[in-house]
């Protein structure tokens, strides 16, 4: 491994929106970490909200440079696909022009600014999430119609990098699935697995007995989430969810928290028994490692990237994704809470190990500095 202050890069990295997501936590860590190894960091990104982002992204650990905010995020609720190329697009044209080049650029999520960052005589590193085409819509003739050339511009412009990283062994299978021009060239992406700072969560007091109430269980739910009001299926969503906590009658045991900060966060995970994450076929999924970095189980569902992030029986549960199997693994949390206990102080054990920022910063540093010398081409 490079030692801290050797083979300093300048790295520039553009993401579309610098919001409170998974992906833009990845982003805001692989800078962090990045720094830390002692290179030059600069974020380029289409929107940066200093009232709704990640701390770090405003203590001068890396400066971040917005272009195109005044692009349409959307044209009345359409053309989202459309608007969010237009933007990074602008973003990528900014930096071409108007800064030196680096010596490598690390592009997420939108893979149409690599040909122009390959003007640069850049190294580019793409991370894919996930690829957009299967998290867009097809339903319509219309929508095909639409999505056609888009999808094959993701294809094409992915292709173009000189390396590619995914966030999980669920998305690179997905990868090579989905691409199969690229899989047939041998192009194959590489793992690195997002990362949680475990430092931020202390050890919680002794979880506590599970209060009742003329006899039933007494649960309290909390629903934290990185709610965006500027996204109207965000919207649309939360209110889906309270009127069906009002029709199940447990309006009075859920409570829903929007856009909570990192410290707000982090006191609920001290609280809680343990945290429900309930997407079928993630990706990857970030809560779960910051839950168990907190000391506590996950309750997940048996698909996607929380199999090889969540040992079953072991630092939480993976369940099909019916009411009836979390029920039965929330069940079994609430009659023993010491049970929960010491799954939680091995799942701490585990992210420790296996998905802490330092390990993550390791792997990425080498993957950079790698890309730089030539020997990932």
């Amino acid at each position: 491994m490079e030692k801290k202050g050797s083979s300093k890069l300048n790295i520039a990295i553009i993401h579309p929106d610098l919001g409170i997501g998974g992906a833009e936590r990845l982003i805001v860590d692989a800078a962090v970490e990045l720094a830390s190894h002692g290179h030059n960091v600069h974020i380029f990104t289409a929107h940066h909200d200093k009232t709704r982002c990640f701390e770090e992204t405003l203590t001068g650990t890396f400066p971040v440079t917005v272009y195109g905010d005044f692009l349409p995020r959307h044209i009345f609720y359409r053309l989202h696909a459309v608007c969010a190329y237009l933007r990074c697009i602008f973003v990528a044209v900014c930096l071409l022009f108007m800064w030196p080049s680096f010596d490598v650029i690390l592009a997420d999520q939108v893979s149409v600014v690599i040909p122009l960052m390959k003007l640069k005589k850049s190294k580019v590193v793409f991370y894919c999430h996930f690829p957009d085409l299967l998290l867009a819509q097809h339903t319509t003739v219309l929508r095909r119609i639409y999505r056609k050339p888009i999808d094959v511009i993701e294809e094409m412009t992915t292709g173009m990098a000189d390396l590619i990283l995914v966030n999980s062994k669920f998305t690179a299978s997905t990868f090579a699935n989905t691409f199969k021009h690229l899989d047939a060239r041998g192009i194959q992406p590489a793992v690195l697995y997002p990362t949680v700072n475990v430092d931020q969560f202390n050890k919680p007091n002794a979880i506590k007995q599970v209060s009742t109430c003329c006899g039933p269980e007494y649960i309290q739910i909390i629903d934290g989430c990185g709610f965006d009001n500027r996204l109207k299926e965000n919207v649309e969503y939360l209110e889906e969810l309270k009127c069906l906590a009002e029709r199940a009658g447990v309006s009075h045991r859920v409570t829903f928290i929007t856009s909570c900060s990192t410290a707000e966060r982090n006191v609920l995970l001290s609280e809680c028994l343990c945290l429900l994450y309930t997407p079928k076929d993630e990706h990857f999924g970030i809560v779960p490692l910051e839950a168990m970095a907190a000391y506590k189980p996950v309750i997940a569902c048996n698909s996607g990237g929380p199999v090889e992030t969540i040992k079953n029986g072991v630092t939480g549960f993976l369940c099909d994704p019916t009411p009836q199997e979390f029920s039965l693994a929330m069940a079994k949390l609430i009659q023993d809470p010491q049970l929960a206990e010491k799954m939680g102080g091995v799942a701490r054990q585990h992210v420790t190990d296996s998905f802490s920022t330092k390990i993550f910063g390791q792997h990425l540093n080498r993957f950079l500095v790698d890309v730089v010398r030539g020997k990932r081409e």
